[in-house]
């Protein structure tokens, strides 16, 4: 009977800390950005485009986050205009010229220059050697947030494909 008891106290203090474990594994790329608080825009932009499942899929993926304060940089009328369900094939196209495939780390381009190929289809150009990393025009501004299917760098500008 003193060992049953055991095994239950064992079990009490092991089945809180496995789930707790669990919570703990870090979420996709797509609830990272909507837990940040500072991508609605993004995560509006990206259900419209139909890309949710593609980036909670198991990539990995290199997401360029531009902020809310980003998007708002743009031309009065652009997102809403972007947002309709008329323009869905441009919106995909800007929303994946934000995305390369694989897991890019900030350690991995530090000092270098690189024009990866973008899930849309062209290059980006990323220039990290004056001392930050610019991706096209727009200036890295919080590197490596680390999600389950790859990685975030967050950016202060909308990058727009060629």
């Amino acid at each position: 009977m003193s060992r049953l008891i055991a095994l239950a106290k064992t079990a009490a203090v092991a089945l809180p800390l496995a789930f707790a474990a669990h919570a703990a594994k870090a979420a996709d790329i797509v609830d990272t950005a909507a837990s940040a608080g500072q991508f609605n825009t993004l995560v509006a932009a990206v259900k419209a485009a139909g890309l949710v499942d593609t980036l909670k899929g198991p990539g990995p993926y290199t997401v360029f986050a531009p902020t809310d304060a980003a998007f708002a940089k743009l031309p009065k009328g652009t997102v809403e205009d972007l947002l309709k369900p008329e323009n869905k094939g441009k919106l995909q196209a800007l929303l994946t010229y934000h995305v390369v495939p694989g897991k890019v780390m900030a350690a991995d381009v530090t000092g270098k220059m690189a024009q990866p190929k973008t899930v849309q289809g062209t290059t980006v150009d990323i220039d990290a050697t004056k001392g930050g990393v610019m991706v096209d025009a727009a200036k890295v501004v919080k590197a490596d947030v680390v999600a389950s299917n790859g990685v975030i760098h967050v950016i202060d500008s909308v990058i727009m494909p060629n």
